[in-house]
């Protein structure tokens, strides 16, 4: 049997009919498609769309990257058991997805990319928005994404888009391989008509796996771990896509050994669990960066080791330190030259449970860090303290008032800007999912398309888009599509009157914070004048938010009640107070490596590079 339908038809008939199952729960793969139409979408994916409206529901975006970053929201919201398709025209359309799909795949999460393409017929060359090489025929603009796609094809003809369509969805479910998954469209192709087996459409179930350890890898881990006697968990994001959160938990308690977090894995224990230890790495916590620095054996889970992990390979200072990676990718479990463990993180940990079971560390090393944590959690409380009700706050004692009002329903997004560092060091997270701060790529602009994704993932529960002044001039399209479909979005602006982290990192390498401010300059650079006169809450008015403008803290504390109560898009836009700091918390208690020019005229510069070549001396690979 046979059923005749377009390309574009048969694919989103096709894509409707994908199921994901882990540990017996069953999701629908691809819950929904967000898509922006012009002429190489609109006759295909467009008309096939509205022919299969009630398969497959339609979320309409203003802005392609930003539908990337909803899409993104979802699948993590959503622990990468369901994701969302994102189609574009060709042209700006689809080189507007590149930025999007580059931070899909480097945080390992899923989404579909459906650009238009140019016609595989060539019926007229060019056409519209065509990219012409004098070298080759077979390029489009498509082609940028193919080094930020896990997996990427071009249908040039009917007949290919099964095996394709098949791929694209085993890669999307890998929980080793997933990222960003691009099937690029040609516009003649899409509409095209073809004779689809029956078999095509029926419905499939992709089983998530739980790889178990290799058992010569495992005995090597455990041998390494019962031979530590100051060992360190470092829990990345691994641990909560696993959903191996109690394992870690219980793990953690049999053994005594404390959890430090990466961004991506802050939030894998509560803040007030015995072993939590908070951040590690450059915006890491006092007590995590301490222990990191004198572990004799660190036992990653689901952590990539990025650069503000090791503080620039600087942290981890023990002349015998030896790593244990748990990790469901072998690329990651080799990192630092670890013992790999090459397996699914709770399949991981609970086989490490059940092997160390009569190991505990030494009642003197729980005393040491509970002391430091408690020390460390007497400078949150001095961050966040607003002994004023009536002054203007600085950025942490918005971070504090919000941490009055939150409880484990509400979630979090941020990704870019000062905010990060001071959420990774000072806020306290309640529940496995509230912390969701997107810093594999870092993205400005992430977090109100994000927002949106995750109200979509989780309706019903208070989402907040955090933002500074720059990372909201990026990307606030977004906020017409809340609007849109009624999504009771909650942004916070905080304005500060320029970029606000880039600045104090310039000023700390010697760059003067020269182009990260706002305001007015002179013909010789010099800053001039009172801020422009920019108003950002005026701004989110126009597209339809409800806007609050808190003056005080105290007027801080009404508003954000206030918008956590609503249930229509509400914006609290707030200056805060910057004095001769980005924000009030602690500075960061371990380096990050960023080059300072080796030869100046400047004295800030000659300054900055004699103290990174202070620094740079305690770099080391592990080997």
């Amino acid at each position: 049997m046979s059923i005749r339908l377009t390309v574009a038809q048969a694919l989103v008939r096709f894509l409707a009919a994908q199921y994901t199952e882990r540990d017996g729960e069953r999701r629908r793969l691809i819950a929904a498609t967000w898509g922006i139409f012009g002429h190489g979408n609109v006759a295909g994916i467009g008309q096939a769309l509205v022919e299969d409206a009630e398969r497959m529901p339609f979320h309409q975006g203003r802005n392609e990257q930003a539908m990337v970053h909803a899409a993104v929201g979802y699948a993590r919201q959503s622990n990468r058991l369901s994701a969302h398709a994102v189609t574009t025209s060709i042209g700006p359309g689809a080189t507007n997805l590149v930025t999007g799909a580059a931070l899909a795949t480097i945080n390992h999460l899923p989404v579909l990319l459906l650009p238009g393409d140019t016609f595989a017929t060539r019926p007229a060359d060019p056409v519209l928005q065509q990219l012409q090489l004098p070298h080759t025929g077979d390029v489009s603009v498509n082609d940028c994404l193919r080094p930020v796609s896990r997996y990427f094809d071009r249908i040039g003809r009917p007949e290919a888009l099964v095996p394709a369509a098949l791929a694209a969805v085993r890669v999307l479910t890998d929980p080793a391989e997933t990222g960003a998954v691009t099937l690029a469209l040609p516009q003649d192709v899409q509409a095209e008509a073809y004779d689809w087996p029956e078999e095509f459409f029926a419905e499939r179930v992709w089983r998530v796996r739980r790889p178990s350890p290799d058992e010569a890898e495992l005995d090597a881990a455990v041998a390494a771990i019962a031979r530590a006697t100051r060992p360190l968990i470092v829990a990345g994001g691994g641990v909560r896509y696993s959903g191996a959160e109690e394992a870690l938990h219980d793990f953690a308690a049999l053994t005594g050994i404390p959890v430090a977090s990466t961004q991506a894995g802050k939030g894998s224990l509560p803040h007030d669990h015995p072993q939590d230890v908070g951040g590690i790495g450059h915006t890491g916590t006092a007590v995590a960066d301490h222990l990191a620095r004198t572990a004799d054996v660190v036992i990653g889970v689901g952590t990539r080791w990025t650069d503000f992990t090791t503080a620039s390979g600087t942290l981890f200072g023990h002349p015998d330190v030896r790593f244990v990676n748990l990790n469901v990718a072998a690329f990651d479990s080799h990192k630092l030259a670890a013992l790999p463990l090459v397996a699914d993180a709770r399949e991981g940990l609970e086989q490490l449970h059940s092997l160390l079971e009569p190991h505990h560390v030494t009642e003197h090393y729980v005393h040491e860090y509970a002391e430091e944590k408690l020390r460390w959690r007497n400078r949150v409380d001095a961050a966040y303290a607003t002994p004023d009700e009536d002054a203007r706050p600085t950025q942490a004692q918005v971070l504090g008032v919000l941490d009055t009002l939150v409880d484990g329903s509400d979630i979090l997004i941020n990704a870019a800007g000062s905010l990060p560092g001071d959420l990774h060091k000072l806020w306290r997270t309640r529940s496995t999912d509230q912390y969701h701060v997107e810093y594999g790529y870092s993205c400005m602009g992430y977090e109100i398309p994000a927002a949106l994704g995750v109200l979509l993932a989780a309706p019903g529960r208070p989402v907040w888009a955090l933002v500074g002044d720059g990372t909201y001039l990026m990307n606030p399209t977004e906020i017409v599509t809340a609007v849109q479909e009624r999504l009771p979005l909650r942004l916070v602006i905080l304005q500060n009157h320029g970029y606000a982290s880039i600045g104090g990192l310039s000023e700390a390498v010697g760059a003067e914070r020269y182009g990260t401010d706002y305001r007015h300059r002179d013909a010789e650079g010099t800053f001039t004048g009172a801020p422009l006169p920019v108003d950002l809450g005026a701004n989110a008015a126009s597209l339809g938010m409800r806007v609050l403008r808190p003056r005080t803290v105290r007027d801080l504390r009404e508003a954000l009640a206030d918008a956590r109560a609503a249930t229509v898009p509400t914006c609290v836009y707030v200056e805060t107070e910057t004095a001769d700091t980005v924000s009030g918390p602690p500075p960061a208690q371990a380096w990050w490596d960023v080059p300072v020019a080796e030869t100046s005229t400047r004295p800030s510069a000659v300054k900055a590079r004699e103290e990174y070549d202070r620094h740079v001396t305690a770099r080391r690979r592990h080997l």
